[in-house]
């Protein structure tokens, strides 16, 4: 008998071994490396799909300038703001992969939409999970349309999922989840790394010979991370999360890689008893805000993906009862937020170097961008002052470690944003106010001092 041979690979970035050791040397991650078995062979994964290549057995190969340059034919997926996010829709033949916490809505996103696609093309719902009851009785929860066209299979085998596609002659498929699939050549347990990265490669090839879509749910770490290897994002075409704001009222779904679209995109969606519902105008929930003026409070404008988004940032002065203050931020880099404090105390000659200061993004929101600066260091300001700002003032612009004020990125678009939600005044970087805009005073500043002058003028 033929020895067997075992491998070992990092489950975080995927590198390989010949022995096990506690450190990965590639990631540096501590006990991140598993065993697993070697297939025996390169044999073809069953009768079904069986390629070589993504694009087939036989390869043609062609001079750049004689392929044919067409648009992508993209079908819907039955909901609007994921189709925007997909970058438009779901290109045939791509593979994409929805990951996310447990309970974020996965499953329940998904299923919604395949009831809208089955109304056009063959759909096949595979569940590795759940069994099929489980799903008719959230299809009935969720009054999913077209139950009567959705064909839906409880299956881990993945050349038995190829056979079934073969067969109904489906042309999207969801898989729930990767991380239970396996391949009959790989002695591994589900969930492993080889058997995530071997599962993934075949329906990939066949998706990519047979003009089949496949959508697939991914689990994630305790670190946030798509579990499995790290081939497995390299794998598929688009990977996209699926996440709930701190108060577990809404759902943000963000791309990660798309190579059909912006990878930067995302929307919102309110999670209720008939699943999940399109947020159109995000800003309204960020913007909620009482009739009466608090000081503390500034708003800005994000932007995410392709169309702005106005929140409230919240700031807290107190005075310390320790001998290190406090700094506490909640959706905002903490590291920033003490450069901010650094250059209002250097720049601006306020010092706060005796008083807890804590920031927090209102709606659970996640701030990635550096035009927020400002926004952020004038409701510090205006706290500390005790002087609130008026909520018809709109604030932006990155601000450096010299107290300049930098331009954002699109930001004519942000401040016709904030006029549709009916802002009179906006504090901007100077770059950003070459045009006059319909309704909105424009406060142009240069620098901090310039815009602590223009908080005293609309304060």
């Amino acid at each position: 008998m033929a020895k067997v041979k075992r491998a070992y690979v990092c489950s975080d970035c995927g590198a390989d071994f010949p022995r096990w050791q506690g450190q990965c040397s590639a990631c540096a991650a501590w006990n991140t490396i598993t065993e697993f078995t070697v297939p025996k062979t390169k044999a073809a994964i069953g009768s079904v799909g069986a390629a070589t290549s993504y694009a087939g057995a036989s390869t043609k190969v062609q001079k750049l300038s004689e392929v044919e340059n067409k648009d992508l034919p993209r079908f819907s997926s039955g909901i609007g703001e994921f189709d925007r996010v997909l970058g438009g829709g779901i290109v045939p033949g791509s593979v994409l992969l929805l990951c996310g916490d447990p309970g974020a809505g996965k499953s329940t996103l998904l299923l919604q939409s395949i009831g809208a696609v089955a109304a056009i093309k063959s759909a096949l719902y595979v569940s590795g999970e759940e069994s099929i009851h489980q799903i008719s009785q959230r299809a009935e929860r969720l009054k999913t349309q077209n139950i009567d066209k959705i064909n839906v299979v409880a299956e881990t085998s993945v050349e038995q999922v190829l056979h079934l596609v073969t067969q109904l002659k489906a042309e999207f498929v969801i898989i729930d989840s990767i991380q239970t699939m396996t391949v009959a050549h790989n002695d591994s347990a589900a969930g492993s790394p080889s058997q995530v990265k071997e599962s993934a490669a075949a329906l990939t090839r066949f998706a990519k010979t047979e003009g089949v879509t496949f959508l697939m749910i991914g689990h994630i770490n305790k670190d946030s991370n798509v579990a499995g290897p790290m081939q497995l994002i390299h794998i598929v075409d688009g990977l996209f999360a699926l996440s709930s704001t701190s108060d577990e009222k809404f759902r943000v779904l963000r791309t990660s890689k798309n190579r059909f679209g912006a990878d930067s995109e995302s929307c919102f969606f309110a999670m209720t008893e008939q699943g999940m519902k399109q947020v159109k105008n995000p800003s309204a929930i960020f913007l909620s805000r009482s009739n009466k003026n608090h000081a503390g409070s500034a708003c800005t404008t994000l932007w995410e993906g392709s169309r702005p988004l106005l929140v409230e940032i919240q700031a807290l002065c107190n005075n310390s009862v320790t001998e290190n203050p406090r700094r506490l931020s909640v959706g905002y880099d903490s590291n920033r937020l003490a450069m901010l404090i650094a250059v209002l105390a250097r720049h601006g000659g306020v010092m706060l170097s005796d008083m807890d200061i804590f920031v927090n993004c209102v709606g659970g929101i996640k701030i990635e961008e550096t035009a927020a600066d400002l926004a952020v260091l004038l409701s510090i300001f205006s706290s500390f002052k005790n002087q609130p700002i008026p909520q018809d003032v709109l604030v932006f612009g990155e601000i450096g470690l010299n107290a300049d004020i930098r331009p954002a990125a699109n930001g004519m678009e942000r401040i016709r944003e904030a006029a549709k939600q009916g802002f009179t005044r906006a504090i901007v970087p100077k770059a950003n106010a070459s045009r006059k805009i319909n309704g909105i005073e424009i406060i142009a500043v240069e620098d901090l001092q310039e815009a602590l002058e223009a908080f005293d003028r609309v304060s």
